[in-house]
């Protein structure tokens, strides 16, 4: 699943830094410049199992090509709320960030992240048109993309008849009552009842989320339980059928158990962009702008693009045979899944304004408290089983993020 020979790729990494120029130099300085860089958890190549350490690479090139002692402090986060409270709070300052496509519209109309121009950056070029003027960053002058997913449904092949398969509908089906999982947070576990009624999830008509929220609850009764990182226990153990899910992290699933099978709801479904960016009160935007340049160069792209397992904007990973072959060995249709689908039938999450936001809270708040599989007795049990569970033997860890609305 991961790269290997990691020195070797390291060199050619290292090589081709030193031909690229760098979007801007600086004079070098004897002091270790410290870049601080804030992502999501479990979403960069780390050096874990061969993978190429990104960070570590970046240091190296930093001293080889630009003559500059770099350290990168790499911290991680759950949500891109969290992400949010952070920045806004102004207590602690960042480099290079990492947010969701509603996210960055929304820190970039409260000036939290600053303008700059990607096409200073050597690499830009690579970034596929496809994912350039997107509805967050129309004028593309606050963000980088750096990869992108889709929401789908996993179920179990035997389990699920052939025939039941194909719409949001699924979730629905009682002939799975008690091994269906719906997301635990309120923008996915919506979305996918929004999905299935076919209205937007941008909407702001309070109907169309009260009508949402009848769905989820006529579905409570077939629901084993509303989960996050515990879908993966439970999909891999055959504990439970079927459940709503990101592309990328279907393959760490299929990875231990090949009775799962993945399909986009005919209704329509979610896709995202993660791209990095600057905050407003970055020490090292010019140092910054050299970490995004660099993550965007063919081995690191390719690097991150195989451990992180979602798709890539970046042409040099998307056109690269190796790339392809490797994905093929995670899973034959693993190149099919992660970028061959109709982008118009999918829906971004956009920020929603207060009022909105407000509405979804608290009728999710109404769905939980209400009796059934999302009782306030399951998730406490569910709570301490999960703690127990850790404690003694480790839960599997997503390669991709929470997200957590």
């Amino acid at each position: 699943m991961f790269l290997k020979k990691t020195a070797a790729l390291l060199a050619a990494i290292l090589l081709a830094a030193t031909v690229l120029a760098p979007c801007t130099l600086w004079a070098a300085a004897d002091d270790v410049t410290t870049l601080y860089v804030y992502n999501w958890g479990e979403y960069i190549s780390d050096g874990s199992e061969d993978s190429l350490d990104v960070n570590a690479a970046f240091e190296e090139y930093c001293e080889l090509a630009l003559g500059k002692q770099v350290k990168v402090n790499y911290s991680t986060y759950a949500s891109n709320e969290d992400l949010y409270a952070k920045l806004s709070s102004n207590t602690v300052s960042y480099d290079v960030v990492i947010p969701s496509d509603y996210m960055i519209a929304r820190l970039a109309a409260e000036n939290l992240i600053q303008k700059f121009d990607p096409n200073e950056l050597s690499n830009y070029q690579y970034i596929d048109d496809a994912f350039k003027g997107l509805y967050y960053d129309p004028n593309d002058e606050y963000s980088v993309p750096y990869t992108y997913g889709t929401v789908g449904i996993i179920y179990n092949t035997k389990y699920v008849a052939a025939e039941d398969v194909g719409s949001w509908g699924l979730m629905w089906n009682e002939k799975y009552a008690g091994n269906i999982l719906q997301f635990n947070n309120p923008r996915d576990a919506f979305g996918t009842a929004q999905f299935y009624q076919k209205t937007s999830v941008n909407s702001e008509k309070e109907e169309e989320w009260r009508s949402a929220l009848d769905l989820l609850k006529k579905q409570k009764s077939v629901v084993q339980g509303y989960v996050m990182d515990e879908v993966f226990n439970k999909m891999k153990g055959n504990s439970a059928y079927v459940a709503p899910y990101y592309a990328g992290d279907f393959f760490t699933m299929y990875e231990d158990n090949e009775d799962l099978a993945f399909f986009y709801p005919q209704e329509g479904t979610n896709v995202f962009v993660d791209a990095m960016c600057i905050p407003a009160n970055s020490q090292n935007p010019e140092l910054a702008k050299e970490y995004i340049n660099f993550m965007l160069s063919k081995d690191t792209a390719i690097a991150n693009a195989e451990y992180i397992c979602y798709a890539s904007p970046n042409k040099l990973v998307v056109e690269d045979p190796d790339y392809i072959e490797a994905m093929k060995e995670i899973h034959p249709d693993a190149i099919s899944i992660l970028y061959d689908y109709d982008i118009s039938s999918m829906e971004y999450f956009h920020d929603l304004p207060d009022a909105t936001r407000n509405l979804m809270n608290d009728l999710w708040e109404q769905l939980k408290i209400e009796g059934g599989a999302g009782s306030t007795i399951y998730y406490i049990a569910g709570a301490v089983v999960v703690a127990l569970v850790a404690l003694f033997v480790g839960l599997a860890i997503s390669k991709r993020k929470k997200k957590l609305y």
